[in-house]
């Protein structure tokens, strides 16, 4: 499922226009993002909880040249499925 798959389907669940479940699905994502953005955590119980984790400066090797590289320390957005999440997969 892509983006305008979610969309499709938004509009279709919730009775709502393409264009108004488009603006919903973009204020969701905008706010997830902002939030994680801003340091904060994004818990939706029973979904799951999106996160950020930093990721320390490391060592690595380029593989065309075997040249070592320093890799520079960056944050990375992080998700943990919640219990009703893991439950409708399996």
């Amino acid at each position: 499922m892509n983006k305008n798959d979610l969309i499709a389907s938004v509009s279709e669940t919730a009775d709502l226009s393409k264009a108004d479940a488009t603006k919903a699905v973009d204020a969701i994502f905008e706010s997830i993002s902002g939030s994680l953005k801003g340091g904060e955590e994004v818990r939706l119980v029973g979904f799951g909880t999106f996160s950020v984790a930093h990721r320390k400066e490391s060592k690595g090797r380029n593989p065309r040249t075997g040249e070592p590289i320093t890799i520079p320390a960056s944050n990375q957005p992080k998700f943990k499925p919640g219990k009703g999440l893991k439950e409708a997969v399996n």
